[in-house]
Formats: structure tokens, C-alpha cells, sequence
């Protein structure tokens, strides 16, 4: 009986001597970041459980708590880079109402157009609006570079992000290999831990969850459901960075049409999937970099575009409006140019209503991405001028049907049936036959001057703000929203100056009327008016009013929209981004809660294992004394 209480003791003695090594590990590490701490089972061995023995060696966290801490992280990445980015822009339009903001400069302007109107014979009034205009122009140049050097800037942070996150990948397989061939239950856990810190990291480059395998080994996913690392097996992630991004810089899931770098996860086995390509990573640095490149800052391209092109276009287009009758309507289109465009609302049968805008063109019809137009919801095509006026009505016809095919075939519903007929510039559109939409109105904008030298035919209107090309020789063009070459609208914010020939003949701000050159405040009172209180129609793709409907606004009132809504913008994203940095700290806190060593713990349970310790040496030493007394018998 001596020699079973020997070996019993002996055995509690080893057993609570590991319990005592695995409380020293836990409480030296606890302050290593990525520990978890550890707890060691003990079982019962010999005859009737006579005996003890130690067990497994577990890692104590909280599963649950675990999953939300990656989710948490992904979010904080997220909302911190937009929040970073959404602050620099909102900077590039200044303080609201100062003087250097953009609406302060905007504002400078118009004012001088009223001193000059007041005073048309003074050549210092007439220097200061073009001073004043220069340096509008300039700062919307400004804005537009400096929104395209963020986007290169994401670009560039996109490729570092997608190799480290790559990296993080091999490391888990890597980490996978080595798990699967440890049989040390402490070595074990060292490499469960450094896994699981890995993925920690991982996570804020992207949104990613883990199945555990049988062999101890997990599988790597993202949120929708990309496998990433299988076992010992991670894809490889690479980025085709495409440098310095401009205006006309965009992805498309076309390889020979994107112009932008994508993330391409390249599998074990050689397959390829875009992880660029929408909803394939949602969350992280690289979800954040990825809407930022290519929505919220072609976004603020687009404001600053269409801000220059309703500067432009303001004092050089005039509005002309359709005549109804029935379900048609007749409008002139004298002396329209390529690139102004005719809208033409349409009431379905079952009472929808939807824009049709036709783009004048000097080529064949084809096609327009909504986007490009006043109304992206709408349906949008060109159609040829080319042949002059005599041509317009077919030339629409011809266009009408286009659309309708082309509409038709990728599944809209309720695509308008319509049809042209006409003499001359004046053209009349209407249901085609057999079709029950009704036309329930037609407006056009048509730009008055013919080139930029012309400064007086279409009185009051005048191409102050022209398309100067940055090409040696620098070539000046009237903006009047072209797509012959390319939108003309799309970077016209970097290219928008005032003209050369206005800057050569100031006079021409003051001419009475085309036919009339003697000096007349008129003119400037026109274009004042034309800038402040004359409502313009702005694209829904400026997300300016919303992105359903086009937005109604004079000139200067989308500038000070246009800064009230990226100062909104920052601000929302600023406080999204505190609340998932609590949110983040919360998930933190609750894993630490249960992951993290608990000192005073740790202290009561090495108290309870000196205790146990000292009770085991004590049966040794009684079983020492009985064998003693029993050899000097």
C-alpha cells in the first residue's frame, strides 16, 4: 500500500509541478500581445483511477468574442481610411464663406462682374474679372489635381496593402504546416497563438473569417466567400498598379477596358479571381481603398467638373423649350453644336415616366453611359448633325430606334417607342406608330458662339471659360459637353481657363449687343445673373440632391452645395469612424476579458498548487517513514 501512495504521490507531485510551469508561463506573458492564456488538464490513471496524470494544454478564449474582434477590426480600417481621405478633400475647398474657399473665389468674381457693370468704360474693372476669373479657374484646377493625387496616392497604398496581405496569407499556411506537425502541447499553442494574430492583422486589410479543420489547422475565407488559405495552401495576391491615375482612370471588369490596378488572388491551383470586382472584399484598408478610387473621388472629379462645365456652359448656352400638342413635341434645334444635348421626357403607359436625352454629335449614333449626361437615370444616345439642319429630324429618328433596340435587348422596361419627323433645324418628336408613350415635353441648350474667337454674336453670351488642352501647342476649344473624342466633360475641371481672346479683347465684356461694340455694363449684368440667379440643371452622378434626379441650382449655388456636402461627407464619416473605433475597443475589451491573464487569478491558483504540492510531498515523506520503520523490524 506504501509503494501505490509512492507512485500516486509522485505522480500528483509531476503533475502539479506542469500546472505550476503553465501559471509562471501565463503570468511572464501577461503582457505579451497575441497570448492567450493557457490552462492545463490533469486525468486520472492506474487501477481505479488510483494514479493522475496531465492532461491537454488549452488555450482559454471566447470563440464568439474572437469572430467579432476581426469583424470590429475590418470595420475600424475601413471607416478610418475613408474618414482620413474624406477629411484631405474637404480641405481642398477651404472654409465655407472665406475668401480663399472656393465659394470665396466664386463669390470675388461675381462681385466684380457688378463693379464692372456699374463702371463698363473702366479697363481696371475689366482686368479684375478676368483676374477674378483666372483665379476661379485656377482653383478649380487646383481641386481636380489634387483630387486625382489622392487617388494615386490610394492607388499606390493599394498595391503596399495587397502584398502585406498577401504576406499574412503565406504566414497562415506557413503556420497551418507547422501546427499539423506538433505533437508539444505547449509548442502548440505558441503556434496557434501566432496564427491567430496573424489573422488579427490580416483583418484590417480585409473582411475574413475562419473554419477550423480536424487536423488543427484552419481555413482562411473572405466575407464573400473566397477561400484564401486551405491547410497549408494560401493564394497569392497581386496588384497591377497602373501609376499616376487621372480623370478618364476607371475599373471595369473588361481587363482591356479597366485603367485602374485590381487585386487578383491567384489560387494553389492557378485559378484567378478579381478581388477588385464589387462586393468581393467588403471591408478592411483594401474595401475602403478600392470605393475610394473608384466612387467617392471620382464623385468629387465629377462635382468639380460639372462646376467648371455650368461656369462654362452658363455664359454660353442659351435654353430653348419645346411646343406640345398631343403626345408630340416640336422644338428648333438652329444652330445646335456637338455636344449640347436634347431632353425628352416620356410618359409609359402605365404612367412612368423616363428621360430620353439625345446628344448631338458630328459622328454615327451610338450609346451614351447615362452618367455622362444630366439625368444617369435616364436613357441617353447620339445622334449625327453631321449633315446639317435638313438632317436633324432623321438623323433623331435614326437615334430614337437605336435606343429602343438597344434598351430593349439589355432588359429595361417600359423603353420608349419614339420617332422624328421634321423640316429643317425644327423637329417634332413623337410616338413612333402603334406605340402608347406620350412625349410630354422637349428642351434643348444650345451654345451660341461658334469658336472661341467669337466674342460678339451670341450676345450676352460670351466663352469666357474655354477647354484649354495642356498638349504642346495648347489648343483652346468652346465647352459645349462633346463626346466625340471622349467626354469633354469628364477632367474638364483640370483643363477649364479663361480665353485667350477674351484676355486679348477685354472690350468684349462690355459690348452693348453683337452689333454694338461701344462699352455697356449689359453684358456683365448678364453674366452676373447668369452665375447667381439662373437656374442650371447638374447631373445626378454629382450626388449633389441625390443620384435619382437631376439638381436644379444657379452656378454659385452648387459651389456652396458642392462644399456643404463634402464638409458633411468628412463629418459623417468622422463620427462612423469613432463609433467603430469604440466598437472596436469594446471587442477588444471582451476578448481581452476572456483571452487575457488574470494576475490576481493566476496568484490564487499558484496558492492552490503549493498547497496541493506541499500535500503530495507530505504523503511521500509519510510513505518514506513507514518503509523506514518497516527495514528496521
Amino acid at each position: 500500500m506504501s509503494l501505490n501512495a509512492l507512485s500516486t504521490a509522485t505522480a500528483g507531485l509531476a503533475a502539479t509541478q506542469a500546472a505550476i510551469n503553465l501559471v509562471s508561463q501565463n503570468v511572464a506573458n501577461a503582457g505579451t500581445a497575441g497570448y492567450v492564456k493557457r490552462t492545463l488538464s490533469t486525468v486520472a490513471t492506474g487501477t481505479n483511477n488510483s494514479g493522475v496524470a496531465t492532461g491537454t494544454i488549452t488555450r482559454s478564449f471566447d470563440a464568439a468574442a474572437l469572430k467579432q474582434l476581426r469583424l470590429e477590426t475590418s470595420g475600424a480600417a475601413y471607416t478610418s481610411t475613408k474618414a482620413g481621405i474624406a477629411s484631405q478633400l474637404d480641405t481642398l475647398y477651404g472654409t465655407p464663406g472665406s475668401s480663399a474657399s472656393l465659394d470665396g473665389t466664386l463669390n470675388t468674381f461675381t462681385e466684380s462682374l457688378q463693379e464692372l457693370s456699374a463702371n463698363p468704360t473702366s479697363a481696371a474693372a475689366r482686368t479684375t474679372v478676368l483676374s477674378n476669373a483666372s483665379s476661379l479657374a485656377s482653383q478649380i484646377n487646383g481641386a481636380a489635381a489634387s483630387v486625382q493625387n489622392l487617388r494615386t496616392g490610394v492607388e499606390a497604398q493599394l498595391g503596399t496593402d495587397t502584398q502585406s496581405a498577401s504576406t499574412l496569407l503565406s504566414n497562415v499556411a506557413s503556420l497551418n504546416a507547422k501546427i499539423q506537425n506538433t505533437t508539444d502541447a505547449s509548442s502548440l499553442a505558441d503556434l496557434q497563438d501566432q496564427r491567430d494574430q496573424v489573422i488579427n492583422t490580416l483583418s484590417n486589410y480585409m473582411d475574413v473569417q475562419t473554419v477550423p479543420q480536424r487536423d488543427g489547422t484552419v481555413s482562411v475565407l473572405t466575407q464573400s466567400g473566397v477561400t484564401l488559405v486551405d491547410r497549408g495552401n494560401a493564394a497569392t495576391l497581386s496588384f497591377d498598379g497602373h501609376g499616376t491615375l487621372s480623370a478618364n482612370s476607371s475599373y471595369s471588369t473588361d481587363p482591356t477596358k479597366r485603367t485602374v490596378g485590381t487585386i487578383t488572388a491567384t489560387l494553389p491551383g492557378g485559378g484567378k479571381i478579381d478581388l477588385g470586382a464589387p462586393g468581393a472584399i467588403r471591408s478592411g484598408s483594401l474595401a475602403a481603398g478600392i470605393e475610394l478610387r473608384d466612387q467617392t473621388l471620382p464623385q468629387a472629379q465629377r462635382q468639380l467638373d460639372d462646376l467648371a462645365g455650368g461656369l462654362a456652359s452658363a455664359l454660353t448656352d442659351k435654353s430653348v423649350t419645346g411646343t406640345v400638342t398631343g403626345s408630340s413635341a416640336a422644338i428648333d434645334l438652329t444652330g445646335i453644336q456637338a455636344g449640347n444635348s436634347l431632353t425628352i421626357p416620356v410618359t409609359a403607359a402605365d404612367g412612368s415616366v423616363r428621360n430620353v436625352t439625345l446628344i448631338a454629335s458630328n459622328k454615327a449614333t451610338t450609346g451614351v453611359d447615362p452618367s455622362q449626361t444630366d439625368d444617369a437615370s435616364g436613357l441617353a444616345q447620339t445622334f449625327d448633325i453631321s449633315g446639317g439642319p435638313s438632317t436633324y429630324a432623321s438623323a433623331i429618328a435614326t437615334a430614337l430606334a437605336a435606343l429602343n433596340t438597344r434598351a430593349t435587348a439589355a432588359g429595361i422596361k417600359n423603353v420608349p417607342n419614339l420617332t422624328a419627323t421634321g423640316t429643317g433645324a425644327s423637329v417634332t418628336i413623337g410616338p413612333a406608330p402603334a406605340s402608347t408613350d406620350k412625349v410630354s415635353g422637349a428642351s434643348a441648350n444650345i451654345t451660341l458662339p461658334t469658336s472661341p474667337s467669337d466674342l460678339t454674336t451670341g450676345y450676352p453670351q460670351i466663352a469666357l471659360f474655354t477647354d484649354v488642352s495642356a498638349a504642346p501647342p495648347p489648343v483652346t476649344q468652346l465647352f459645349t459637353g462633346s463626346l466625340d473624342s471622349g467626354s469633354q466633360l469628364t477632367g474638364f475641371a483640370q483643363r477649364i481657363a479663361v480665353n485667350p481672346a477674351v484676355s486679348g479683347n477685354t472690350s468684349a465684356l462690355t459690348a452693348s449687343s453683337a452689333t454694338d461694340t461701344s462699352a455697356s455694363g449689359g453684358r456683365a449684368q448678364a453674366i452676373f445673373a447668369a452665375l447667381t440667379s439662373t437656374q442650371q440643371t447638374f447631373s445626378s452622378s454629382s450626388g449633389i440632391g441625390g443620384v435619382s434626379a437631376p439638381y436644379q441650382a444657379s452656378v454659385v449655388g452648387f459651389a456652396q452645395d458642392v462644399i456643404a456636402s463634402q464638409g458633411a461627407a468628412a463629418s459623417n464619416a468622422s463620427s462612423l469612424n469613432d463609433t467603430q473605433q469604440t466598437a472596436l475597443s469594446t471587442a477588444q475589451s471582451r476578448f481581452s476579458a476572456g483571452a487575457g491573464v488574470n494576475i490576481d487569478q493566476e496568484m490564487s491558483n499558484l496558492i492552490a498548487l503549493q498547497t496541493a504540492y506541499g500535500a503530495n510531498a507530505r504523503v511521500l515523506t509519510a510513505a518514506r517513514d513507514m518503509l523506514n520503520q518497516l527495514l528496521q523490524i
